[in-house]
């Protein structure tokens, strides 16, 4: 098993479910992503370039999308915590999941998608 499926299937109920269903969630609007492990966190590719990690982290789990400067919609509903780079998503449980608001923020992500970070 490769260490960033094996990540995922470690974690306590209700994180296993909630990162199994944004996997689906991902790998559904980007079909031609790949998922790897860096930083000892499962993070999403498109090409050689970032697109969002997951991490289990508290009592949440935490969806980060790197270079969130170049998006401009739904920021609203994400978090920074001082954070200059990464804005994210936070999940306490599976039914905090708004598959559309999530997928809506994908297409944002692959709207900027000839920006520096996804060429």
């Amino acid at each position: 098993m490769k260490p960033a499926e094996e990540y995922i299937l470690k974690q306590p109920e209700p994180f296993k479910s909630i990162l199994l269903h944004l996997q689906i969630l991902i790998e559904h609007t980007f079909p031609e992503s790949h998922l790897e492990y860096k930083w000892k966190l499962p993070c999403y590719y498109i090409g050689k370039r970032p697109i969002c990690y997951l991490n289990q982290s508290k009592d949440y789990v935490d969806v980060g999308f790197w270079h969130s400067a170049h998006l401009t919609k739904y920021t609203e509903h994400m978090v920074s915590e001082n954070r200059k780079v990464v804005k994210s998503m936070r999940y306490k449980t599976l039914e905090d999941i708004d598959d559309e608001l999530f997928i809506n923020i994908l297409k944002e992500v692959e709207k900027h998608k000839n920006k520096s970070f996804l060429k």
